[in-house]
């Protein structure tokens, strides 16, 4: 670990384009179960995918209920950010971080005072609330309040020809099955072929396509470290490897937390 530090303190050091691309690791001591880890939700839970896949979730009112009941009661309503999160600052303040992508729905690079503009949450985000129907958004707080009060089931109220839409509603989060969003994707392919180096941080790198984003900065050249605490589908692509605890590394590459 030691010898592969040191090397990717140098690969650090040298960089002036540098793109992070974070996953449900960094999330983890947040309190905030990752997915594929061993202790993952959906490890435990295999049933609890569906949760998150778009043609279920349309076409079965019990995993909308289901998956109503689980955001109201999620621990990432209340998670803090971790000091992995603010070690990620130290990039930004260096002037080397041009782009922070993430895999995350939980909004905490925010609440660790990122850059707005300088993240692109690659899986959309908790905070709102969208229609599938009219696209209607509206803060996420609100529409759990009508769970709350008893709707299990929530369907959009926006005025539409003067009546409720009454469309499905659903997080602002990108589902299996549904696109992402075109913008962030070539924000994110963009910033990735103008990097010099890829720090990756908490991603298994097993879902598409940004996941792709490490063959293609290994293509343009650029130098790859992946920080995991198991092993990724790409290993083989990076230039060091650093397994273990990710916010233990973290601090040993980046330093301590900015203020």
């Amino acid at each position: 670990m030691d010898q592969n530090l040191s090397q990717a303190r140098l690969l650090l050091d040298g960089a002036t384009h540098v793109v992070a691309l974070t996953g449900a690791g960094i999330s983890t001591d947040s309190g905030i179960p990752d997915f594929r880890g061993p202790d993952g939700l959906w490890t435990k839970d295999p049933s609890a995918e569906a949760l998150s896949t778009l043609e279920a979730y349309v076409a079965d009112p019990a995993i909308r209920e289901r998956s109503w009941e689980s955001r109201l009661n999620s621990p990432a309503r209340l998670a803090q950010p971790n000091e992995g999160h603010r070690l990620l600052l130290n990039l930004e303040r260096r002037g080397v971080l041009s782009l922070l992508i993430t895999q995350n729905i939980d909004g905490l690079h925010h609440a660790a005072g990122s850059d707005p503009d300088r993240i692109v949450e690659i899986h959309g985000n908790t905070r709102e609330s969208v229609c599938l129907e009219c696209g209607n958004r509206q803060d996420m707080e609100r529409t759990l309040d009508r769970v709350r009060s008893g709707e299990r089931d929530p369907h959009c109220q926006a005025l539409r020809n003067g009546e409720p839409c009454g469309g499905i509603l659903k997080s602002a989060t990108i589902s299996f099955g549904q696109g992402l969003i075109a913008a962030d994707l070539a924000r994110a392919e963009q910033a990735v072929r103008s990097c010099d180096l890829l720090l990756v941080v908490g991603s298994t790198l097993s879902v598409y396509p940004i996941a792709a984003v490490v063959p293609m900065a290994v293509e343009t050249g650029a130098k790859v470290i992946i920080v995991n605490g198991q092993e990724t589908a790409l290993d083989a692509a990076a230039d060091v490897l650093l397994r273990g605890d990710i916010t233990k590394i973290l601090g040993a590459l980046l330093g301590e937390p900015s203020v």
